[in-house]
This record gives C-alpha cells, sequence and structure tokens, in this order.
C-alpha cells in the first residue's frame, strides 16, 4: 500500500504528538518524492558556519533492510518501517565552503566581500581544527538535523525512531560507508502500527539553573 500524507499542523501539537514508535505498519510505503521532502524540509536545520556537514543513506530496499537487521541488533522496526535513514556526517564538510556561500552570493543573500571573510574562516579554522573538535560539530550538526527530520515527518503524519544501537563498524563495511563518513545514528521512518508509549518528563526546576548552577 502506498500513502501520501499531506498536513499542516500546528507546531506545538506536532511536539506533543511526536513519539518514539517501535512497532510500524509495513504495508505502507512512502514515496521517493516524499522522502525526498522531508529530507529537503530538514536540511533547512542550522549548522556551523551553515556548511552542513550532514549527508544520508536512505535504505527502502526490503532486502537490504533484511541485512541491515542483526547489524542494528534484530530491531524489528528495521524491517517493518518504509525507510530506514542514516544521518552521516562528513568530516571534510568544510570543503563545501567555496559551493554553498557562491550559491549564496547568487542568491542574494551575501556579498562578495562577506563570502570572502567566510571562507577565510573556513581556511583558517576548519582546516587546521584538530579531530576532536571537528567530530564536535559533526555531531551537533547531525544532532540538529536528526531532530528535525523527526518532526517534518510527524508534520506529515509519519512516525519515527531515533536508534543509536546499531554495529557502526559492520554498517560501514556493508553499505561502504567512506572513512570520512561520521556515524550519528539511524532513524526509523513509515505508520506506526501501534502508537509510541508516552513518557514523562523531568521538570523544567529540575533541569534548568538560572545565572549560575549554584
Amino acid at each position: 500500500m502506498s500513502t501520501q500524507v499531506e498536513q499542516q499542523q500546528d507546531f506545538f501539537k506536532v511536539v506533543h504528538e511526536r513519539h518514539s514508535v517501535r512497532y510500524y505498519d509495513p504495508a505502507v510505503k512512502i514515496s521517493k518524492q516524499e522522502l525526498e521532502e522531508i529530507l529537503q524540509e530538514a536540511t533547512l536545520a542550522p549548522s556551523s558556519s551553515n556548511l552542513q556537514p550532514w549527508r544520508f543513506l536512505v535504505i527502502d530496499d526490503q532486502d537490504l533492510k533484511g541485512k541491515l537487521l542483526p547489524i542494528a541488533y534484530n530491531q524489528q522496526q528495521v524491517v517493518d518501517a518504509s525507510a530506514v535513514i542514516a544521518v552521516l556526517g562528513d568530516m571534510n564538510w568544510y570543503q563545501e565552503g567555496e559551493k554553498i556561500y557562491s550559491k549564496s552570493v547568487e542568491a542574494g543573500y551575501m556579498s562578495e566581500d562577506v563570502k570572502k571573510q567566510m571562507m577565510s574562516t573556513v581556511e583558517n579554522g576548519y582546516h587546521h581544527m584538530d579531530e576532536a573538535r571537528k567530530k564536535k560539530i559533526v555531531h551537533i550538526d547531525g544532532g540538529l538535523i536528526s531532530m528535525q527530520l523527526m518532526l517534518v515527518a510527524r508534520a506529515k503524519g509519519y512516525d519515527t525512531v531515533p536508534m543509536g544501537g546499531y554495529d557502526a563498524a559492520k554498517f560501514n563495511e556493508m553499505f561502504q560507508i567512506p572513512a570520512h563518513y561520521e556515524n550519528i545514528m539511524l532513524i526509523a521512518l513509515g505508520k506506526a502500527a501501534k502508537p509510541g508509549h508516552p513518557t514523562v518528563r523531568l521538570s523544567v526546576d529540575e533541569v534548568t539553573h538560572w545565572n549560575s548552577m549554584k
């Protein structure tokens, strides 16, 4: 069964209705076009210097999802969800600076002078940054886009679950992930067969300090 859900929802409703779903209707197949639309909206997420280090591998072939299943410790959502999206981080992401900033100039969002300043930051900063700091940036930006992707999916009437429980080394080998890509997470995406169960949260008072951590 193929489905395309077009919904405009109140943002706060989307936030409150998003739950991690682990049981999916295997009959629901999200089209490539709609997956691309979800990814397009997700890429509006912020990133360090707008350099967008995220990369995606969309796995919607059933045979490949079957091969992914043991790598993901036999979590059934891998095969029942319409797709599994691997969110990856390109450790050479800053090399796209010239392309990104040139497009910004063409679009009228940035002057040539600002582009030169930004490129100077890229060349003098990111190029010489140590690996630990690079990984931190890539993982922060990867987390930002992952959350945005899940909210976009929920706004379209779909469900997701972020997955950190998988063998990254075997995943990289199976799917021929380039060595300079970091694993951020897998996100199963589809239509819930069972709703995600409600969860509790610590109160704002329990997690927040004002002006000092004392």
